[in-house]
């Protein structure tokens, strides 16, 4: 069986790095994501497509074309950055909004896939990453500054992580393909 999660968030959140640990690939030499890359991973007899996707500010209202068919939003937050958090707020509750557009035509489209893709209630996994330093948000207030309990169209799970030292990676794949599962046969 098949999955596809969406793996995005603002640029410099840890995205790849993530990624790149689960695979048990080296993690001291990523790039910043321009685009798109596609790993696919074997899990417990499920075959997922993560695509990882490029957070910088040019490429966000790219995001929407990738939404097709997805399971689950994992979205990345950079623990230490608390500068940006309201940035990353807007930024997560923008894909999440299902507006109803009634004026023109890409309008219409724009919406429509929108809601397509997000309606079913894809799971959400917020990464709080970069946990193991000194001084970042923990869980509670990164919740908190992104008003995840105002979310009520998708369940969603926060958990702290590190992706360098790998800290809690494998426990939130585990609670997004759980979650996931429970939808597999709803499309």
């Amino acid at each position: 069986m098949l999955m596809n999660y969406w793996n995005s968030g603002l640029d410099n959140a840890g995205k790849t790095t993530i990624v790149k640990k689960i695979m048990d690939e080296d993690v001291h030499s990523v790039s910043p994501t321009l685009g798109f890359i596609i790993k696919t991973i074997d899990y417990e007899g499920y075959k997922l497509n993560i695509w990882d996707v490029g957070g910088q500010k040019t490429l966000r209202s790219y995001w929407r074309n990738y939404f097709e068919k997805t399971d689950a939003l994992i979205w990345v937050v950079d623990a230490t950055d608390r500068l940006r958090i309201d940035d990353c707020k807007e930024e997560l509750h923008g894909l999440l909004q299902e507006e109803v557009c009634d004026e023109a035509l890409g309008c219409l489209l724009l919406c429509f896939t929108a809601l397509t893709v997000f309606s079913s209630g894809a799971s959400l996994l917020v990464f709080a990453n970069k946990t193991d330093v000194t001084g970042c948000m923990d869980e509670a207030e990164i919740q908190e500054m992104l008003q995840l309990s105002s979310i009520r169209t998708h369940k969603w799970h926060i958990i702290s992580c590190s992706a360098i030292t790998g800290k809690n990676l494998k426990e939130g794949l585990a609670w997004v393909v759980e979650d996931s599962k429970l939808r597999l046969f709803l499309y």
